[in-house]
């Protein structure tokens, strides 16, 4: 069975030969295009459709949440991880609006990052284990003052069933067939989800559900 298909944006020609060959060599992954021109990264994502995108946060030319939005302008609806050495939880918080499946540090060991972004491109959620706690703060902070439980008593039994398999860091497409529906069906229904619970991105959606879940369990 062949690897994950990857494109990597990285405006250090180093940093991108050497997650490249980690990626190809070590993590039976295919590197379609390593590359920092923003133009080429769109034609090669319109071109090849690969699987993920890894996107560092910051480069000359753009920056990695600037050139998401460029993508998801143009119809394309690659998933994409950012890698980069902020540690922010303002750039975490930016990159979440953004809607990246992913937010990897390059400090990370690199069976790491070989698995997280695996593990990314079979459409599971992915947080730098040095980032959790702060996710966890930016989420409790968001929620503070909400009413949890009005905001699941929005939701449709579907969407109830379609959160719990976020919760588990569930793509799309495995939703979907475990549910025996459409693909974009789920994608309908995710869209309704976070437009419900005012959340932006499947990451918050799914510690969203974990917490929720926990609570019901005090």
């Amino acid at each position: 069975m062949a690897g994950p298909r990857i494109v990597l944006v990285d405006d250090h020609a180093l940093c991108r030969t050497g997650l490249s060959d980690l990626l190809s060599h070590r993590g039976g992954m295919e590197v379609l295009a390593a590359l920092s021109d923003p133009d080429e990264v769109l034609a090669v994502l319109r071109e090849r459709k690969p699987d993920l995108v890894v996107l560092d946060l910051r480069m000359p030319a753009t920056d990695g949440l600037s050139l998401l939005r460029r993508m998801r302008a143009e119809g394309l609806d690659t998933p994409a991880v950012i890698l980069t050495m902020s540690d922010s939880e303002v750039d975490l918080s930016a990159a979440l609006r953004a809607g990246v499946c992913g937010y990897l540090l390059k400090d990370m060991e690199p069976e790491d990052v070989i698995t997280a972004i695996g593990n990314a491109a079979r459409g599971e959620l992915t947080v730098a284990p040095a980032m959790t706690l702060k996710l966890a703060q930016l989420l409790q902070s968001g929620h503070k003052g909400t009413d949890r439980r009005g905001l699941m008593a929005s939701l449709t039994q579907r969407e109830r069933e379609i959160l719990e398999h976020l919760a588990r860091g569930q793509s799309n497409k495995t939703i979907a067939r475990a549910l025996d529906i459409s693909h974009d069906t789920v994608k309908l229904h995710v869209r309704h989800i976070l437009s419900k619970l005012n959340l932006s991105s499947r990451v918050e959606a799914a510690v969203f559900a974990v917490e929720e879940r926990a609570a019901n369990q005090r």
